[in-house]
């Protein structure tokens, strides 16, 4: 491989492609197979180095489901999952452990992802010292590193989660994550648990620790003002599949699919004289076990057409580096 192609394919940490992850419905006296929940259906995106990308959408879209099916909490049905150039499915179980200090993840709920009865020491340094990230003699000086970067003071370690409010609870969880010198951090709503007041301070945490260390995170959130603070890119989702991608200028300034569309015109906005025309989204989200022919939205798309209702949807680069899954863009229709 030339020098300029190393280059291109390290560009990108992460590469999905066509990533599915079906859930078995099982019913019947002998509890034999009847459908399949398709929580991720043909999820496309790439992510560069030391960048944020967001992955926004309703709640049960498949967000969270993405994101730990990336890093194999969860085994994926059918798909590509590259790595640093390395496609982490087909590692065995003993050669993904040592890709686990590299991967890491930050839980919605800071409240039951920290184990009661474990002090915050040993909880952000349990699995740096299972994984010998620094000699025993430098443990102690590690901790306080992790904890100082991370907001906490080093007698935090002889104190239980329960003593602590729920942002510090979400840096301690953060610490533990970072604790594993760790390039890749999907991070799972870390904020939609805490105070707006608190909020901004996470995501401040998170930006300048990305800085520091060169991070590269996958941010899975529903709330689109937060996703625009520490977004570079994008990706909007819809009932298990990516239907709008692209820089987080481009999205911000030019929403393409309705959906999206819907998305920001529900934005609160702090200026008064500033009316947003809301798009409002008539029916519910339909059925992962049984979504819709065609284009998946058109049950609630406002500039449905017939071709939506049984053609599923090409992707189209409306603007470069800017794609959309929706009919409305076919030069042709």
């Amino acid at each position: 491989m030339s020098q300029q192609a190393k280059a291109a394919s390290s560009e990108y940490l992460l590469e999905v492609r066509d990533l599915k992850k079906y859930f078995p419905i099982k019913g019947g006296l002998f509890s034999k197979v009847v459908g399949h929940v398709k929580a991720v259906d043909g999820v496309s995106f790439k992510i560069k180095r030391g960048t944020t990308m967001g992955l926004v959408g309703e709640s049960g879209c498949g967000k969270s489901t993405t994101g730990r099916t990336i890093l194999r909490l969860m085994e994926k049905t059918s798909g590509d999952i590259i790595y640093d150039g390395v496609d982490i499915s087909s590692l065995s179980k003993k050669e993904m452990r040592k890709m686990r200090t590299k991967m890491q993840i930050i839980f919605q709920d800071p409240y039951s992802s920290l184990s009661p009865r474990l002090p915050v020491g040993e909880i952000i340094g349990e699995a740096a010292r299972e994984h010998g990230i620094v000699s025993k003699a430098d443990f102690d000086s590690y901790l306080d590193k992790i904890m100082s970067e991370c907001g906490l003071q080093s007698f935090h370690k002889d104190r239980y989660p329960h003593e602590f409010s729920g942002g510090q609870r979400q840096r301690i969880c953060i610490a533990r994550a970072l604790a594993l010198n760790p390039e890749f951090i999907v991070c799972d709503e870390p904020v939609s648990a805490l105070d707006v007041s608190i909020q901004a301070q996470i995501i401040n945490l998170l930006k300048s620790l990305q800085k520091e260390h060169n991070l590269t995170y996958l941010f899975i959130s529903h709330d689109l003002s937060v996703v625009e603070h520490i977004s570079d890119t994008i990706g909007v989702m819809y009932l298990g599949s990516l239907v709008e991608t692209g820089d987080k200028e481009d999205i911000f300034r030019n929403p393409l699919h309705p959906y999206t569309q819907a998305l920001f015109s529900a934005i609160p906005m702090p200026d008064p004289d500033i009316k947003m025309q809301r798009i409002v989204l008539e029916g519910s989200i339909p059925s992962p076990a049984n979504p819709p022919k065609g284009c998946k939205f058109h049950t609630r798309c406002q500039k449905c057409m017939e071709c939506c209702k049984t053609e599923a949807p090409a992707t189209y680069e409306v603007e470069p580096g800017h794609f959309v899954s929706c009919h409305l863009y076919d030069p042709e229709k």
